[in-house]
């Protein structure tokens, strides 16, 4: 006949009270409302899209707006924090410049872009906003880098010029500016304009922009 070999008292009385201990300390853990096992997980901000296709500027942006997948608003202007996801939309270069020198919490978003300078934001899975422009191609290849861990000066143009071909979309919760944008050509008023910025390594931004 085999041995049934027993645990000994002691030992199964550790268990058990690990085992209680772990079911009674698991729901206080969890934030009042959430379901314990369905924690949000924190998401980082999205990369850095770059399309280094030649080609004229509306068709630059359809393929960033196909490789994206977002489609346009469908209200004449809203608020970046309540426009749906997988949308784009326009702003003019002097409002966005307020929102990334003041660190505005929230900006507003056209339907059909006002003036054409305006720069275009994506609204991408995730809630995340994505910034478009044009750079040049040495710019636009240090942007790609996923890897990138410290703060990168860059200068992002509203439209293709042609020192800067390359359609690019960067992280709008990792753009920080210290200036207003500026026009190419001062008699031009809705001539391309250039704004110079920081792109961080991190997110510093603590705001509802590009979240």
């Amino acid at each position: 006949m085999s041995r049934i070999r027993l645990v000994p008292l002691p030992l199964a009385a550790s268990l058990l009270v690990l085992t209680f201990l772990c079911v009674l300390v698991k729901p206080l853990l969890a934030t009042p409302g959430e379901n314990p096992e369905l924690l949000p997980i924190q998401k980082a901000a999205p990369a850095a899209v770059v399309i280094e296709t030649a080609g004229s500027e509306g068709e630059l942006r359809r393929q960033m707006r196909e490789k994206n997948g977002v489609t346009g608003l469908r209200t004449g202007t809203i608020r970046f924090s309540e426009a749906p996801t997988g949308s784009f939309g326009f702003i003019s270069p002097q409002s966005l410049g307020m929102v990334l020198v003041t660190q505005s919490p929230d900006l507003v978003l056209e339907r059909v872009a006002s003036t054409a300078n305006a720069y275009e934001i994506h609204k991408v899975v995730g809630g995340s906003g994505l910034l478009v422009g044009f750079m040049d191609r040495e710019a636009a290849s240090q942007i790609s880098s996923g890897e990138r861990s410290k703060n990168l000066r860059i200068a992002l143009y509203s439209n293709s010029v042609d020192k800067a071909p390359i359609i690019v979309a960067v992280p709008l919760i990792k753009l920080m500016a210290d200036r207003m944008p500026i026009r190419l050509d001062l008699k031009k008023s809705d001539g391309p304009v250039i704004l110079d910025m920081d792109l961080q390594g991190t997110v510093g931004r603590k705001s509802s922009v590009g979240r």
